[in-house]
């Protein structure tokens, strides 16, 4: 049994199919499929079902995903901390949510780069959803999200608390009032983020304590778009109070929402298990003094 074919039954068992896990791969597909074919017979047992272009695990086959998850990710954890040393370069992924990356991480990583000139810094931008995904398969050192994160595997440390607002195009009639109600919203047109952001289940949440449904007119991947239709009149929006920049001065307004403003806690999550590179931990130092910054969240 060879380390390759464990991830090539990954590959299969995460695409759902043998073509599409051999490009991922970067092997032949042929090859791909002869790897698994020898590794069932060595196992003496199928690891899945060929359903015309679809691979779904067996039985034994979800055993023995879960089993080769934990063999990899263990071995790549090891792998890191033997070269962990301090003379050498260093190399961390961190994932945040698109409500968060663009205002947060550009910052940090200049400071990573001043105080830190051997660390690297990759940075995954997704929902958060995906970025505990990865992160419970080991693509990713650390996750910076909004709460809540109830994952047995994932330690969540709490950074600092901001509030929600209503974003409204300054030529609005909401934007001359110093605060909104919900009532206020009921007849709106929203503008959100996808049905994966959590930013969005919150919005829904507070309209749902506000007795309305929300009329939902446009769905986006970022923010920045959310705040371009805003501006223009397309609807409204409620955003974190962090996603506020100088670029917005005469194109939107924010207000501050009267009933019981909506507030979100913003963690760093981690793997339980998993080693904790001098990488990862100078990067949280930096992610704590931030968060520790006399206003309630990090400004861009």
């Amino acid at each position: 049994m060879e380390l390759s074919q464990l991830r090539y039954v990954l590959a299969v068992a995460d695409t759902g199919n043998f073509t599409r896990a051999a490009a991922r791969s970067n092997i032949a597909q042929p090859s791909l499929s002869q790897q698994i074919i020898k590794l069932e017979k060595e196992l003496g047992h199928k690891l899945f079902h060929r359903l015309g272009r679809r691979a779904v695990l067996t039985e034994a086959g979800k055993v023995f995903l879960e089993r080769s998850r934990r063999i990899l990710f263990e071995i790549e954890d090891a792998t890191k901390e033997l070269g962990d040393s301090p003379s050498l370069e260093r190399e961390i992924t961190v994932g945040a949510i698109p409500t968060l990356a663009p205002y947060l991480l550009p910052g940090l990583i200049s400071q990573c780069r001043e105080r830190f000139p051997y660390l690297q810094v990759n940075i995954r931008e997704d929902f958060k959803t995906t970025l505990i995904r990865e992160l419970r398969e080991g693509d990713l050192d650390l996750a910076i999200v909004a709460l809540p994160a109830t994952d047995p595997m994932i330690q969540a440390e709490t950074l600092w608390k901001e509030s929600l607002q209503l974003a409204v195009a300054s030529k609005h009639p909401l934007a001359t009032k110093p605060k909104v109600t919900g009532a206020d919203l009921a007849s709106e047109t929203f503008i959100l983020l996808g049905t994966s952001s959590s930013l969005a289940d919150q919005v829904k949440r507070f309209c749902g304590e506000n007795h309305f449904e929300p009329r939902i007119g446009s769905q986006c991947a970022q923010v920045a778009t959310v705040k371009a239709l805003v501006a223009i009149g397309a609807g409204i929006s409620i955003l974190p109070s962090g996603a506020k920049s100088a670029e917005d001065k005469g194109s939107l307004t924010f207000i501050s929402l009267a009933d019981s403003e909506p507030v979100r806690e913003i963690a760093v999550l981690r793997h339980m298990q998993r080693y904790q590179s001098r990488g990862a931990g100078q990067f949280l130092s930096l992610l704590r003094e931030r968060s520790a910054a006399p206003r309630s969240s990090p400004t861009p």
